[in-house]
C-alpha cells in the first residue's frame, strides 16, 4: 500500500472543517483540509476561516507533514466566497461585524506562512474569498467543473491590500484587474490559459492527481522546499499588513452605511442590487 488511509488529526474538534493526515510508505505526509459547509457552497464564515488557519498552524509545524492539501466537501464548490446569509446576520450590529470581517483576512495569510507546500483542490466553484484562499495557495490543481471570480464589488465586500494585489504576480495587472474590477466568472481552461492554476483534471480523478502532486514534492528535500517558499513569498514581503488600510483610508464608515445591507438583501432575495440609489443628490 502507497498511502496510508486518511484518519483525523487528535486534538481538535472542527465544527466547519475536517482536518486529517495520511501517510506514505516512503515516508512523509500529507495534512488534508476540507471546507465542509456544501449546503452552503462551502461558504467562508468568520469561524471557517479561524478553523482553517488553526489546521494551517499544525501543519505548518509538524515535522512529519510534508504537503498540505486545501479543498472544499462535495463536488459543487471549493469555496462560494463569503458567507453573506451570516453577514445579513450580523449586519444589525455593525462594530461586531467589522471586527469579524478582520479574520476574513486569517487564513490567506496563513496559507503563506505555512512552511509546507499547499495545494488548493479546487471542484466547482472557487469563488470571492474562495478564489483568493485558492491563488494564494503553492499550487492549484483543477477539476474539469471548476470555476474562478471575484465578488467584492458584487456583494460590496472591500477586499484591499495584498489580497487584491497578490493576483497581479499571478496573473499579471491586466488579467487581475479584470478579475477584481469586472466580477466575471472563469472556466478551468480559461484559468489555466491566464496562469490562475497549474492543471486540470476529470473530477473523477482530482484526488489521484493531486496523490500524484504530493508524492512528487514529498520525494525531495523539506528543507529545500520550505527555504523555497519562503524566498517566492520574500517577492511580497512589502505587502505584508496592507489588508484593511486602503479601506480605512477610503471608506471609514462603509459597514455603518447602505451599501452592505443593500448587498446582502439583494442576495438573498435573488434579485441585483441597486448602489447607486445612495449616492443620488450627494455632492
Amino acid at each position: 500500500m502507497t498511502w496510508t488511509q486518511w484518519r483525523k488529526v487528535a486534538g481538535f474538534n472542527f465544527n466547519d472543517i475536517i482536518f486529517e493526515q495520511k501517510f506514505h510508505e516512503r515516508g512523509g505526509g500529507v495534512a488534508r483540509i476540507t471546507i465542509n459547509r456544501p449546503s452552503r457552497l462551502n461558504a467562508l464564515s468568520p469561524n471557517t476561516m479561524s478553523e482553517i488557519g488553526e489546521a494551517l498552524d499544525n501543519a505548518s509545524g509538524d515535522r512529519e507533514i510534508g504537503v498540505v492539501v486545501l479543498t472544499g466537501a462535495g463536488d459543487r464548490a471549493f469555496s462560494a466566497g463569503g458567507d453573506l446569509r451570516w453577514e445579513h446576520e450580523i449586519g444589525s450590529n455593525p462594530r461586531a461585524l467589522r471586527l469579524q470581517l478582520r479574520t476574513m483576512q486569517v487564513p490567506d495569510d496563513r496559507v503563506m506562512m505555512c512552511r509546507k507546500p499547499v495545494i488548493a483542490a479546487v471542484k466547482g466553484y472557487a469563488v470571492g474569498a474562495g478564489n483568493h484562499l485558492a491563488y494564494f495557495c503553492d499550487f492549484t490543481i483543477a477539476a474539469d467543473n471548476a470555476i474562478f471570480g471575484q465578488n467584492g464589488p458584487r456583494v460590496a465586500s472591500l477586499a484591499d491590500g495584498h489580497l487584491v494585489a497578490y493576483l497581479t504576480r499571478v496573473i499579471g495587472a491586466k488579467r487581475a484587474r479584470e478579475m477584481w474590477m469586472l466580477c466575471r466568472r472563469y472556466s478551468a481552461q480559461q484559468a489555466l490559459e491566464m496562469g490562475l492554476i497549474n492543471a486540470i483534471v476529470p473530477l473523477a480523478e482530482l484526488e489521484e492527481e493531486v496523490d500524484r502532486w504530493c508524492e512528487e514534492l514529498l520525494a525531495l528535500n523539506p528543507t529545500s522546499l520550505e527555504v523555497l517558499k519562503a524566498s517566492f513569498n520574500s517577492d511580497i514581503d512589502y505587502m505584508a499588513g496592507s489588508a484593511g488600510r486602503f479601506a480605512r483610508l477610503i471608506a471609514p464608515d462603509f459597514v455603518e452605511g447602505p451599501d452592505i445591507k443593500e448587498a446582502t438583501e439583494a442576495f438573498l432575495q435573488k434579485r441585483k442590487p441597486d448602489f447607486w440609489q445612495f449616492r443620488k443628490g450627494q455632492p
